[in-house]
């Protein structure tokens, strides 16, 4: 039988827009407050990028598993994402705080970086995922321009602490690859995924 929704386990309010821009019924698989889920976000030593949004993805997937389970709710395909933003092979997650937020601009500025978003769907015992690598290119920021972005607070819980859909468009030079995948849910790939399992969209 054919899936008529899905459940997705990212508390992104732009994973759910970006659900819903394709026509896809979901519902949220939220983490309980006692779970740890800052901890799968962990960088193993020497981990290269795309390895690196590729575990973490598949580790958000198993614990969104065992929380179906736990909750005993009915059997559907569940979705997961991770996104990282990569110079070379340094990850730059989220930032711990304005200060690094701010590190990671600066770092970023006048250069050309990776968003890495991987997408993992489970029904059953089947798995897939797909991997969406984009290029970024930041314009030279200005020393005032990145205390006055970091003091808007956008960086906060985002990869490379900027949202491309956010105020850091105006920092955007060019783009190259899957503008929704930089976003953190790269609609095409997403889209084969879903319909790999039957979904009708």
């Amino acid at each position: 039988m054919k899936p008529t929704f899905i459940y997705l386990a990212s508390q992104s309010p732009r994973r759910r827009q970006l659900l819903e821009q394709l026509g896809v019924k979901h519902e949220l698989l939220l983490p309980d407050r006692d779970e740890d889920t800052e901890s799968l976000e962990a960088v193993l030593p020497g981990e290269a990028p795309a390895r690196y949004v590729r575990r973490v993805t598949g580790l958000k997937l198993d614990a969104a598993l065992e929380r179906l389970e736990r909750r005993g709710l009915p059997a559907a395909p569940v979705l997961c994402s991770d996104t990282t933003v990569a110079v070379g092979r340094v990850i730059y997650g989220k930032p711990r705080d304005d200060s690094d937020a701010a590190r990671m601009l600066r770092e970023l500025s006048g250069r050309t970086h990776r968003v890495l978003t991987a997408v993992a769907v489970q029904s059953g015992r089947q798995r897939r995922q797909a991997l969406s690598d984009s290029r970024v290119t930041f314009a030279v920021l200005a020393p005032a321009q990145i205390k006055r972005f970091v003091a808007g607070g956008e960086p906060v819980g985002k990869a490379g602490a900027y949202a491309v859909q956010g105020r850091a468009a105006a920092f955007i030079s060019h783009i190259s690859g899957s503008y929704s995948g930089i976003m953190g849910l790269p609609m095409h790939e997403t889209a084969q995924l879903l319909r790999a399992f039957g979904m009708d969209f």
